[in-house]
């Protein structure tokens, strides 16, 4: 049995904003809460291979990988997987966004089975990422629409 998640959420900004702050990786230490760093090891062309860093967890454990991602604007897609796939057989996740008519819906879907020998098994991991998805969605929006009310205020002040 392989694990599978589907989670979205819509915020309220402009598809300009909302793919530039969720694709600039670099970011993302700031964008998340739980990645503590991120290193770019490669780009070419809208491919990039980088190394993500996560907060310690409970039991003080620091988790980390190498995931490759390549961003298609055109069709607003990204498409990701875990190169170092540590207690993963394999992880792919796939972002989506759509316009609608209350601002930008960004979907996560991913697709992933454990290892035999991972902490935990497909079911647990499922559960773990839904909810950890829904949280991090939920700060993501927060810190877009921040950002977007910020670049109103500034346009608002300079007309």
């Amino acid at each position: 049995m392989a694990g599978h998640t589907e989670n979205e959420i819509t915020i309220a900004a402009p598809l300009d904003l909302v793919w530039d702050m969720t694709n600039d990786i670099q970011n993302w230490p700031r964008l998340f809460s739980e990645y503590s760093s991120v290193e770019v090891l490669d780009r070419d062309g809208h491919r990039t291979t980088f190394r993500l860093t996560m907060y310690p967890d409970d039991e003080g454990r620091v988790w980390s990988w190498v995931s490759e991602r390549v961003a298609d604007r055109t069709t607003r897609t990204v498409w990701a997987h875990r190169v170092e796939t540590g207690p993963f057989e394999y992880m792919k996740i796939r972002w989506e966004y759509a316009e609608t008519q209350h601002g930008i819906r960004m979907d996560w879907i991913q697709d992933f089975a454990m290892k035999p020998d991972a902490p935990v098994d497909d079911t647990a991991m499922t559960e773990i990422i839904n909810r950890n998805s829904r949280k991090q969605m939920a700060l993501i929006r927060d810190r877009i629409e921040r950002a977007a009310g910020e670049r109103r205020g500034a346009a608002v002040l300079t007309d």
